[in-house]
């Protein structure tokens, strides 16, 4: 039995002090590739996923929208790369864009999933450093952007006020 299936056996009284359980979807965005993470809003734990290709800076639409869909993901965090002094870089221009065009398709589909960015300033150091520590890689190009995604959610869960909903990030 799953811990969710397990949640419906709870006691009404008690279920009503639990908030309902959340799958968020951690996205590592990148020109070339797109590290993905999945959350648990109960446990605040996250887990690589996947890494999607990235054709300049566009996924697969289709695909990643059946994801989001199919695993029931209310909220994805993207990662904002800024600067280390906190200033816009082009990457992060394009990272805002990416977050809007994916708002944008999942409301033109119905999909009620809210799209927040997150600050993701040494992520994939962090995880490179662990990945090689772990030996989850063996060579210093290896990918490690789903492990980025992860360190980014976990970020995020330890700071959730630190995200911004994409409706209240303003155009570049």
């Amino acid at each position: 039995m799953s811990q969710y299936e397990a949640m419906s056996d709870t006691p009404t009284a008690e279920k009503a002090t639990h908030t309902k359980p959340q799958l968020i979807l951690g996205l590592d965005y990148g020109v070339k590739k797109m590290g993905m993470a999945l959350g648990n809003s109960i446990t605040n734990t996250a887990r690589a996923f996947d890494i999607l290709a990235m054709n300049n800076g566009q996924p697969d639409w289709d695909n990643l929208l059946g994801i989001i869909d199919t695993w029931g993901v209310t909220q994805v965090v993207v990662g904002l790369p800024l600067n280390m002094d906190g200033s816009s870089s082009m990457l992060s221009k394009r990272a805002h864009k990416f977050a809007r065009r994916l708002a944008h398709r999942m409301s033109e589909q119905r999909m009620l999933v809210e799209v927040l960015l997150c600050d993701e300033r040494l992520t994939s150091i962090a995880a490179r450093e662990l990945a090689w520590d772990e030996g989850w890689i063996q060579q210093p190009n290896d990918p490690i952007d789903d492990i980025s995604a992860c360190i980014l959610l976990s970020a995020y869960f330890s700071e959730p006020s630190s995200a911004l909903a994409i409706a209240a990030v303003s155009k570049d």
